[in-house]
Protein backbone atom coordinates (compact mmCIF):
# COMPACT_ATOMS: atom_id res chain seq x y z
CA UNK A 1 0.00 0.00 0.00
CA UNK A 2 2.73 2.37 0.98
CA UNK A 3 4.40 1.66 -2.34
CA UNK A 4 0.55 2.57 -4.64
CA UNK A 5 0.78 5.50 -2.62
CA UNK A 6 4.30 6.89 -3.70
CA UNK A 7 3.83 5.63 -6.91
CA UNK A 8 0.87 7.59 -7.38
CA UNK A 9 1.74 11.07 -6.01
CA UNK A 10 4.78 10.86 -7.78
CA UNK A 11 3.18 9.94 -11.44
CA UNK A 12 0.06 11.79 -11.26
CA UNK A 13 -1.38 14.77 -10.38
CA UNK A 14 -1.92 13.05 -6.74
CA UNK A 15 1.10 15.39 -5.57
CA UNK A 16 -1.26 18.33 -5.82
CA UNK A 17 -3.07 17.12 -2.87
CA UNK A 18 -0.44 17.63 -0.76
CA UNK A 19 -1.09 21.68 -1.12
CA UNK A 20 -4.55 21.20 0.82
CA UNK A 21 -2.75 22.82 3.60
CA UNK A 22 -1.96 25.71 1.79
CA UNK A 23 -5.46 26.18 0.55
CA UNK A 24 -6.78 26.12 4.11
CA UNK A 25 -4.06 28.45 4.99
CA UNK A 26 -4.92 30.66 2.19
CA UNK A 27 -9.18 30.92 2.91
CA UNK A 28 -8.30 31.21 6.75
CA UNK A 29 -6.20 34.46 5.33
CA UNK A 30 -9.48 35.70 3.37
CA UNK A 31 -12.04 34.41 6.28
CA UNK A 32 -10.41 36.85 7.86
CA UNK A 33 -10.53 39.93 6.00
CA UNK A 34 -14.64 39.12 4.72
CA UNK A 35 -16.02 37.14 7.93
CA UNK A 36 -19.24 36.07 5.32
CA UNK A 37 -17.17 34.51 2.89
CA UNK A 38 -18.35 30.75 2.50
CA UNK A 39 -15.04 27.58 1.56
CA UNK A 40 -17.30 27.38 -1.71
CA UNK A 41 -16.99 30.83 -2.54
CA UNK A 42 -13.47 31.10 -1.57
CA UNK A 43 -13.06 27.74 -4.52
CA UNK A 44 -15.51 30.29 -6.73
CA UNK A 45 -12.94 32.98 -6.42
CA UNK A 46 -10.11 31.52 -6.76
CA UNK A 47 -10.95 28.89 -9.23
CA UNK A 48 -13.79 29.73 -11.14
CA UNK A 49 -12.76 33.15 -12.72
CA UNK A 50 -9.39 32.69 -13.92
CA UNK A 51 -6.15 33.93 -12.39
CA UNK A 52 -6.91 37.11 -12.24
CA UNK A 53 -3.34 39.59 -10.97
CA UNK A 54 -4.46 40.73 -8.01
CA UNK A 55 -2.45 41.45 -4.39
CA UNK A 56 -2.13 38.27 -3.75
CA UNK A 57 -1.46 36.22 -6.95
CA UNK A 58 1.56 34.66 -5.99
CA UNK A 59 -0.26 33.09 -3.33
CA UNK A 60 -2.92 31.63 -5.36
CA UNK A 61 -0.54 30.07 -7.47
CA UNK A 62 0.41 28.05 -4.85
CA UNK A 63 -3.19 26.75 -4.51
CA UNK A 64 -3.54 23.28 -5.47
CA UNK A 65 -4.20 22.77 -9.24
CA UNK A 66 -3.51 26.12 -10.02
CA UNK A 67 -0.05 25.82 -12.19
CA UNK A 68 0.42 22.77 -14.07
CA UNK A 69 4.06 21.20 -12.51
CA UNK A 70 6.13 17.78 -14.29
CA UNK A 71 5.63 14.59 -12.43
CA UNK A 72 8.66 12.58 -12.38
CA UNK A 73 8.40 9.52 -14.11
CA UNK A 74 9.13 6.90 -12.01
CA UNK A 75 9.77 2.98 -13.77
CA UNK A 76 9.85 -0.27 -11.95
CA UNK A 77 11.24 -2.91 -13.98
CA UNK A 78 12.06 -6.89 -12.48
CA UNK A 79 14.49 -8.83 -14.12
CA UNK A 80 14.58 -12.89 -14.10
CA UNK A 81 18.08 -14.26 -13.14
CA UNK A 82 20.05 -15.48 -16.93
CA UNK A 83 20.67 -18.79 -15.78
CA UNK A 84 24.14 -20.19 -16.74
CA UNK A 85 25.30 -22.35 -18.45
CA UNK A 86 28.73 -24.28 -18.15
CA UNK A 87 30.46 -25.30 -21.22
CA UNK A 88 33.41 -27.78 -20.19
CA UNK A 89 36.32 -27.05 -22.38
CA UNK A 90 37.03 -28.98 -25.12
CA UNK A 91 40.61 -30.67 -24.62
CA UNK A 92 43.10 -32.23 -27.34
CA UNK A 93 45.74 -34.63 -26.46
CA UNK A 94 48.31 -35.43 -28.62
CA UNK A 95 49.95 -38.46 -29.20
CA UNK A 96 52.91 -38.80 -31.01
CA UNK A 97 53.13 -41.77 -31.92
CA UNK A 98 49.29 -41.96 -33.66
CA UNK A 99 48.55 -38.65 -35.73
CA UNK A 100 44.66 -37.99 -35.22
CA UNK A 101 42.54 -37.68 -38.51
CA UNK A 102 38.73 -37.64 -39.41
CA UNK A 103 38.92 -41.28 -41.05
CA UNK A 104 37.80 -44.11 -39.42
CA UNK A 105 38.13 -47.63 -41.03
CA UNK A 106 34.54 -48.15 -39.50
CA UNK A 107 33.18 -45.50 -42.62
CA UNK A 108 34.12 -47.74 -45.02
CA UNK A 109 32.04 -49.97 -47.17
CA UNK A 110 32.80 -53.66 -47.92
CA UNK A 111 31.07 -53.41 -50.99
CA UNK A 112 32.42 -50.54 -52.48
CA UNK A 113 36.32 -51.71 -51.31
CA UNK A 114 35.57 -55.12 -53.12
CA UNK A 115 34.60 -52.85 -56.61
CA UNK A 116 37.69 -51.14 -56.29
CA UNK A 117 40.00 -53.85 -57.23
CA UNK A 118 42.99 -54.12 -59.51
CA UNK A 119 42.58 -55.88 -62.84
CA UNK A 120 43.16 -59.64 -62.67
CA UNK A 121 44.76 -61.34 -65.86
Amino acid sequence: MFFLVIYMLSTTQLSELLKLPILIEHYMEHKQENKNLSFLGFLEMHYAHGSPKDADYEKDMKLPFKTITISNIVSISFCSPIPQFKQNPVIYFKNDKQQFSDYSFTYSSTFLSSIWQPPRA
